[in-house]
């Protein structure tokens, strides 16, 4: 039996990432060196500030240049560091590329008896839409159904932040962190519903002000028994 992905051997080692390990008889000898993994992700963030200093000065020209480009005099006092905390401001609400499920989990995953609905309501997101570079902002209600594996529920909101904090659609938004979810846990089932308002819609377009966006994924036996997915939406109707 040989893997090839830490991913393939999650929930098996108490949510620790797999790194080294060696299967003979089924799972009878795992090696676990998360020491190692806390050592890399440092540094893989380390490398990450470094490539955001680096890349500071071409987004703060680009910027220069929108700023040019809509008739503005970048010289004039309020405008003189603009280009720059635009620049800074990007590369925060677009740290999630830097990011996976892994750097915030690691010992967060705990055996545990419980085989009942989990839901954790109303975590707040903020993204930004890819086609206008524009916010969209709202609500995300997750519930999964365990086996056996609970995560810290601070844990699902930083899953959230993760993945909200890219260049995103709504629809692909709410699969992802379903998908992230259901690797990480390998639960029964996981439900996401996401409500949004997108300022693409509000500030320009049709401007409808009062318009929501309603997106859900349904993964597992939410998707499978219609009386699991009904007492999911129950639990979150009128969350806000």
């Amino acid at each position: 039996m040989e893997y090839q992905k830490a991913a393939e051997l999650n929930g098996l080692c108490k949510g620790k990432i797999v790194t080294e390990y060696l299967c003979r008889n089924g799972f009878s000898e795992l090696t676990v060196d998360s020491k190692k993994v806390s050592v890399q992700h440092k540094t893989e963030a380390s490398r990450k500030e470094a490539e955001d200093e680096s890349r500071l000065p071409a987004l703060e020209a680009a910027y220069t240049t929108i700023l040019r480009g809509l008739g503005e005099n970048t010289d004039r006092q309020g405008l003189l560091k603009t280009p720059l905390r635009a620049a800074k401001a990007m590369q925060f609400l677009t740290k999630g590329y830097h990011e996976t499920i892994y750097d915030v989990l690691n010992d967060a995953i705990f055996d545990e008896n419980h085989e009942e609905l989990v839901i954790v309501k109303d975590i707040d997101m903020f993204s930004l839409c890819e086609h206008h570079l524009v916010p969209f902002f709202g609500k995300v209600h997750i519930g999964y159904l365990p086996s056996k594996k609970v995560v810290g529920l601070s844990k699902l909101a930083r899953i959230v932040e993760i993945y909200s904090r890219r260049l995103q659609v709504q629809e692909r938004l709410t699969k992802q962190i379903a998908m992230a979810i259901s690797e990480a846990l390998q639960p029964v089932g996981v439900a996401v519903v996401i409500e949004a308002a997108h300022m693409c819609m509000v500030m320009r377009g049709v401007q409808k002000m009062n318009s929501r966006t309603v997106t859900s994924a349904m993964l597992g036996v939410f998707r499978e028994d219609p009386k699991a997915r009904e007492e999911f939406l129950a639990l979150t109707k009128g969350a806000q």
